[in-house]
């Protein structure tokens, strides 16, 4: 079996699919693209992702037995969830919910974290008014909420199993803390749902096995 072509780096979304690569047991080949260095724009990569965005795939053994790129993290998740049966639940209920939680973070999560980091951290050298931080600091806050109640009485986000809802959200609540250093300023520690379940998804060692494969600090 010829290894899945991984290319990605340390960031929450490309982070993901190297978590769920070692958690469903799949074999594959991590290659960093340096995106500081503008890798993402080579043809080479365009090829594979034409957005020049991380993470990406290439599975040599796509549908029908032959190769096939992917991009985007959610539709990487879901593909591999499918091909591996594992992480996505067969249940058609929880099997909605998961998908629900996974497009939250795509067309949410993402990127509203993502801007108040950048106004949070990059953007004050070219913007110094209080207005966008406050703004996406606002929204970063309600999701917090939204997820702090999700997981209220619940293990993970879909019940009891790990699942890539989770996979897809929880490196973005450490990228809040960690490289962001916002958790004073977004008030982390008052959710009181998303401790324990943070802590229980970096616990897990095969999920600890794919942060580490791109030195992704927690």
């Amino acid at each position: 079996m010829q290894n899945i072509q991984l290319y990605s780096l340390g960031s929450p979304n490309g982070i993901k699919i190297s978590i769920a690569l070692e958690e469903m047991q799949m074999p594959y080949e991590a290659n960093t693209v340096n995106i500081l260095k503008g890798e993402q724009f080579s043809e080479e990569f365009k090829k594979i992702n034409p957005n020049s965005k991380i993470p990406a795939i290439i599975d040599p053994q796509g549908p029908h037995g032959k190769p096939i790129s992917i991009m985007e993290s959610g539709a990487i998740l879901l593909y591999l969830a499918e091909k591996s049966g594992k992480l996505l639940s067969k249940d058609p209920v929880e099997r909605v919910e998961t998908l629900q939680w996974l497009f939250f973070q795509a067309s949410a999560i993402g990127p509203m974290f993502g801007a108040f980091g950048h106004f949070h951290t990059y953007g004050k050298d070219n913007c110094d008014h209080p207005y966008p931080e406050l703004r996406f600091a606002t929204e970063t806050k309600r999701l917090l909420t939204i997820l702090d109640e999700r997981l209220q009485s619940r293990s993970f986000i879909i019940g009891d199993q790990y699942s890539i809802a989770d996979i897809s959200v929880f490196p973005w609540v450490i990228w809040l803390d960690v490289y962001y250093q916002a958790s004073e300023q977004l008030e982390l520690k008052s959710f009181k749902n998303i401790t324990p379940w943070l802590s229980k998804c970096i616990a897990r060692p095969l999920t600890i096995k794919g942060l580490d494969k791109y030195s992704f600090k927690r």
